[in-house]
């Protein structure tokens, strides 16, 4: 009970999220101010972040944007404008820089190129023979709307560009914005600036655009033909001789402590500058270094926006909830006396585990300063002791899962030699009704099958209609039924029935993605589908129990595989996903068949010189290579570092194995 309240809580901000996506979005015509689209926004991500099994593919996690209007032509960029990772304070920042270096080298040096972070709309410029064919919106970040003679009406963008240096292809991109002073003269027609910015943009007469002062100022680059440039800072300087405007606040800063120097000296001046902003961008300065660092599935892994300070406030704890997400972890959630934080009314906030509760000495009746910080999800951080009543109680955590009844358990970890801080319900099949309709909102998902139209409201509510119980009874549903439900009608129904279809052509990573499996994310489900390269392969694995063939794949370890062994001892597991496999089509596996590593794999041993071992996996990889975990009769290459084990050495000279350095590995790269 107390699990569905969070739920619908939840459902209702993702309902309230698209509404405001599509006012804003595709109407022009927001209702709230920016602020307010932010907080409800960041609330989201936050939920999803600390409990796996609330995402939904409408989420705000999922989505850069929002889907292109169907009033505008659709244009594909030829490089996605993906949204930038957050970082809330030094700690974050510090993971930041670690995970440069450690993917790397920890003897790298390099510098940030920072910038403000303008509150406004993203926008794409492309040029050809130096003068601007097409002016396209973000959209969804795969595909924008094409909005070139809109774009042409700001002065600050330059049709055509004289310099002899300009590409002869490139896509500029920045921020189109309203300044404080020319938004007040018409504050009446808009909700706040960067709304103004948008409606302005998406009129279907340039004319209209025309009468709204809008400005632009370039970034970066997507696509080039060609970058003769080596830092960011170079680019952003030639933005300038090229035409352009770039922001003058620009800064080049090398180190985490002036990082956060000037993000507190430029917090305490922002509301005196001309436009609105919500914090700084920190990119690595070396293009070099950005190309090699590349992207994750949605940001770059060489820039992060570091926003501007939290909003706190003290309330009481009314009740502590039990949520049971999709692997069994059972998070505690503090119902709170309702407060306004930030302009946002907020009832509920996470206490992350049971080790966090007894930590923090954490009461029912508790007076409490509560947290929110943009994506963070709102969190208890202290307690006010010196206003504990006597009422105050102490909160029992449950032993027994609150779903189904089955016994929970924390968890050794061998690495750490320390139990889990979180408490998971042992029973991880479709035995528990929670687990298992988290599992079925993971099966739908954007990374998974992606079926529009069954969101995770649609799931429970098919799930307390006995529609759906299993991911097989989705491609059987009763769409007679379905029809004459409130809110469906003969469109929706026959959309959903598109979508589901379309949703059975599948590729092999995605569908091992879907099943749900613990510790088998994107990453591993790719690793293990280039491993097996067809669904054959892996029903057979499945049936002999053969896991741990998986071993000898680099990034795969003991966790992934207990974790394997785990969810296909149970029979219904396995019985699902074979039924799948009749249903559905698995595509093979597909790989770069034309590298000049194909068909070869390697394995590292010792410390590289100047590259990670991610890194150097990634460039293998690329080339159509494979990489193993352990010296066998199927490794071609062994690739020395300094320090080699010299047990794996020798190993590679009695199996016959090619021993090599690194920098032969080169050779055989050009």
């Amino acid at each position: 009970m107390n699990k569905d309240l969070v739920k619908n809580k939840y459902n209702l901000k993702i309902k309230e999220f698209n509404k405001h996506n599509r006012l804003y979005y595709n109407k022009s015509k927001p209702i709230i101010t920016d602020a307010e689209y932010d907080r409800l926004k960041n609330e989201i991500i936050i939920l999803e972040k600390k409990y796996k099994y609330l995402r939904n593919n409408s989420s705000p996690n999922l989505q850069v944007g929002f889907k292109p209007s169907k009033s505008f032509e659709k244009f594909k960029h030829k490089v996605p404008m993906l949204s930038l990772a957050n970082a809330f304070g030094e700690e974050d920042l510090i993971n930041f820089e670690k995970k440069i270096f450690n993917y790397l080298s920890k003897n790298i040096k390099f510098d940030y190129s920072v910038e403000p972070k303008i509150d406004g709309i993203s926008a794409s410029l492309t040029y050809i023979d130096k003068k601007l064919i097409y002016g396209v919106s973000r959209g969804d970040g795969e595909t924008g709307e094409v909005i070139t003679e809109n774009l042409k009406t700001i002065k600050d963008i330059p049709l055509e560009i004289k310099s002899r240096d300009f590409p002869d292809e490139i896509e500029i991109r920045g921020e189109v914005f309203i300044k404080k002073k020319d938004f007040f003269k018409i504050k009446d027609k808009f909700a706040n600036p960067r709304n103004a910015a948008s409606g302005s943009l998406r009129q279907k007469n340039p004319n209209e655009t025309k009468k709204i002062p809008l400005n632009f100022i370039a970034y970066t680059f997507g696509y080039t033909q060609y970058n003769l440039h080596k830092y960011q800072s170079d680019f952003l300087n030639d933005l300038k001789k090229w035409g352009f405007k770039i922001n003058k606040d620009n800064k080049i800063i090398n180190s985490i402590d002036e990082l956060i120097k000037y993000h507190k000296s430029f917090e305490a001046k922002r509301f005196g500058l001309d436009y609105d902003l919500d914090g700084l961008v920190y990119k690595v300065n070396d293009l070099n270094l950005q190309n090699r660092l590349g992207f994750t599935s949605n940001s770059p892994r060489w820039a992060i926006a570091h926003k501007f300070s939290a909003d706190s406030a003290k309330t009481m704890i009314i009740n502590i909830d039990i949520q049971v997400g999709r692997t069994g972890a059972l998070t505690p959630v503090a119902k709170v006396k309702p407060v306004n934080i930030g302009g946002v009314v907020v009832s509920n906030a996470t206490l992350h585990n049971e080790d966090e509760i007894q930590r923090k000495d954490i009461r029912i009746g508790d007076t409490v300063t509560v947290e929110r910080a943009g994506d963070v999800i709102p969190h208890v951080i202290e307690v006010d002791k010196n206003k504990r009543g006597k009422n105050a109680k102490k909160f029992q955590f449950p032993t027994s899962c609150p779903s189904c009844g089955s016994d929970t358990t924390k968890e050794f970890n061998v690495t750490t030699k320390k139990y889990d801080a979180v408490r998971r319900c042992t029973n991880e099949s479709y035995g528990c009704e929670k687990i298992s309709i988290e599992k079925l909102k993971h099966f739908i998902s954007k990374d998974a099958l992606n079926i529009d139209g069954l969101g995770k409201k649609v799931v429970e509510k098919f799930w307390d209609l006995h529609f759906i119980k299993k991911p097989q009874d989705i491609f059987s549903l009763n769409y007679n039924k379905i029809v004459n439900l409130e809110g469906w009608g003969k469109q929706s129904v026959n959309n959903l029935k598109n979508s589901i279809e379309k949703s059975k052509k599948i590729s092999l990573q995605r569908f091992i993605y879907s099943i749900g499996i613990r510790h088998i994310g994107i990453e591993s489900a790719k690793l293990i589908s280039d491993n097996i390269k067809n669904i054959s392969n892996f029903i057979e694995l499945i049936k002999l129990k053969q896991f741990d063939k998986f071993l000898n794949i680099d990034g795969i370890g003991e966790t992934q595989i207990n974790s394997l062994k785990n969810f296909f001892s149970n029979k219904l597991n396995s019985d699902i996903v074979i039924e799948l496999n009749s249903i559905l089509k698995i595509e093979n596996q597909i790989s770069n068949e034309n590298g000049k590593l194909r068909d070869k794999s390697f394995m590292f041993t010792g410390k590289l010189d100047g590259i990670s071992r991610a890194e150097a996996k990634s460039l293998i990889e690329k080339n159509s290579g494979t990489t193993l975990s352990s010296v066998n009769k199927k490794l071609d290459y062994l690739v020395l570092g300094e320090k080699a084990t010299k047990r794996k050495v020798e190993q590679a000279k009695n199996l016959g194995i090619n021993i090599i350095s690194f920098e032969e590995l080169r050779k055989l790269l050009n």
